[in-house]
């Protein structure tokens, strides 16, 4: 994956990006990067992936600073990184936030969108989550937490939410660094823009765009739980793909079941096939 960045309207933005074809715009969540899809851009074909980066997070963590990086605002930044790259449509994927990112920016650009997936999204009342509810009512004793607690409290979060040790810990090890500087600040900025109004509303729209769509979901989720994956599937007639022992990482637990996912929607765009009646609920694990 190549690391990417360009000026959008005085706004220093990052991708990564990776293959030829037609577009896939991939967008991560909380606490994460667009490394997140490190395992699953390689296995999608004949696409060009790319894997943009939420403004404040990540290597964009300067950017957010003093910015509102809401829901609703990160979707007009992503709008605006669209048109400076000249895409007019892509497929679109997106895990925990950055599915609630998606569903702001299709409802408000629908034409964008030739297919949508959404892993273990954020949306209903799902969110905000208790960590982020915590830093939004409590941000001064937030911002005052001694490094080594925070650092404790982090790599706590990615051991609850991926399947195995080794895969918590590859992704301590990866997204640990962007907070390590001045991590309680950084976080509270994150949390505190973060409202449950911003994605109220659009599950009609969404349902009313004429491309296919598949929900990703992990059983074992202990964040976003699997009854909100299900409710998905059923609003927006998405095919469900229901992982028997995922957690809320499964880009990085399960990154084949996501690329194979994605694969079968590009056939589908490929071969105009959208309106074909959603396929039964696959279990995997």
């Amino acid at each position: 994956m190549k690391r990417r960045h360009r000026d959008v309207n005085g706004l220093w933005m990052n991708w990564r990006e990776s293959g030829e074809g037609l577009p896939v715009v991939m967008v991560h969540g909380l606490g994460t990067s667009p490394m997140l899809w490190r395992n699953v851009m390689p296995k999608v074909s004949s696409a060009r992936c790319l894997a943009w980066e939420l403004v404040g997070y990540g290597n964009s963590m300067p950017q957010g600073a003093r910015r509102n990086i809401s829901v609703a605002q990160q979707a007009v930044y992503m709008l605006d990184w669209l048109r400076a790259l000249r895409i007019r449509r892509a497929v679109f994927v997106g895990h925990g936030l950055g599915g609630g990112v998606l569903q702001v920016a299709l409802k408000r650009m629908p034409t964008l969108c030739q297919g949508l997936v959404l892993v273990n999204s954020i949306g209903y009342d799902a969110w905000p989550t208790p960590a982020v509810n915590i830093a939004r009512r409590f941000p001064r004793l937030v911002e005052r937490l001694p490094k080594s607690l925070f650092c404790l409290a982090f790599r706590r979060l990615m051991r609850i939410s991926h399947v195995t040790r080794a895969a918590a810990d590859e992704a301590f090890t990866l997204y640990w660094p962007y907070y390590a500087e001045d991590g309680p600040r950084a976080f509270v900025q994150q949390a505190k823009d973060l409202h449950l109004r911003d994605t109220r509303n659009v599950i009609t729209a969404l349902k009313q765009i004429a491309a296919p769509k598949c929900v990703i979901w992990g059983a074992k989720d202990r964040i976003l739980p699997v009854r909100y994956g299900f409710r998905f599937a059923r609003d927006l007639d998405a095919t469900l793909q229901y992982i028997f022992k995922g957690g809320h990482f499964s880009p990085e637990d399960h990154p084949q079941v996501v690329a194979d996912a994605i694969n079968d929607m590009l056939v589908q765009v490929q071969a105009d096939a959208h309106a074909r009646p959603p396929e039964a609920v696959r279990r995997y694990g």
